[in-house]
């Protein structure tokens, strides 16, 4: 069992290095950074750094992700950010989890800034809901399960992995490893850590409430200072 990691970027010059250069290991197959239309040198550097990079047909973190799953090459998919670091042994782990029948699963999440109320977010991660799903803890999923639940959905533009995540259980057991994977606190430095959180809770209620993407969106990049919405 070989592992496809698939990276999708949008301007990620300053992560997308450290990021490649954690990914060692004799499992992985092949690293395959998405880019949505960078202005800066990401895709540059990702080459440099080793990984197979593909120019987008669409710009959107659920298209990009689609588009590089079509032209992977292993059976298991693991998506993860370009501002994430998995732990150590990841590959080993999610390999363990598929042998004992997990076709699925993420990681834990901490945050790269140490502070009391991050923590506490990050605790509830070690549970299995989907309420606690976020797309920073990253995703590993059988190739042929990704494609019997249909993909992502590329209308989602925020979200998109909550979304996947509730059609894969439909298909496969679904493990969080008890490990975490290390994330960027830089929205939440940016916009403040009790504003920023208020925000995400605010979209997920929004979300599950049955409000439009567009609506989402618009709430996201009003409250929230950023170039981008991936």
């Amino acid at each position: 069992m070989k592992i496809s990691v698939i990276i999708p970027t949008y301007n990620e010059a300053s992560q997308i290095e450290k990021t490649i250069s954690y990914l060692t290991s004799p499992h992985i197959v092949e690293i395959i950074v998405a880019d949505g239309g960078s202005t800066d040198n990401t895709t540059e550097i990702a080459t440099n750094a080793g990984a197979k990079v593909i120019n987008c047909s669409q710009k959107g973190r659920a298209a990009q992700m689609n588009e590089a799953a079509t032209m992977a090459t292993g059976p298991i998919l693991y998506f993860l950010h370009a501002d994430t670091i998995p732990p150590k042994s990841f590959s080993t782990d999610i390999l363990q989890a598929v042998a004992a029948g997990y076709n699925s699963g993420c990681f834990q999440l901490k945050f790269d800034y140490l502070h009391w109320f991050l923590k506490l977010n990050c605790w509830f991660t070690r549970f299995n809901l989907n309420c606690f799903r976020f797309g920073d803890q990253s995703l590993f999923v059988n190739k042929q399960v990704f494609l019997q639940c249909g993909r992502f959905n590329e209308n989602c533009i925020v979200l998109e992995d909550q979304e996947i995540i509730s059609r894969i259980r439909k298909h496969s057991k679904f493990l969080v490893i008890q490990k975490p994977v290390i994330t960027s606190a830089r929205k939440y430095l940016c916009n403040g850590i009790f504003k920023t959180q208020a925000v995400f809770y605010l979209i997920y209620a929004l979300y599950w409430l049955g409000f439009s993407q567009r609506i989402l969106v618009q709430v996201y990049c009003k409250l929230l200072r950023q170039d981008k919405v991936l």
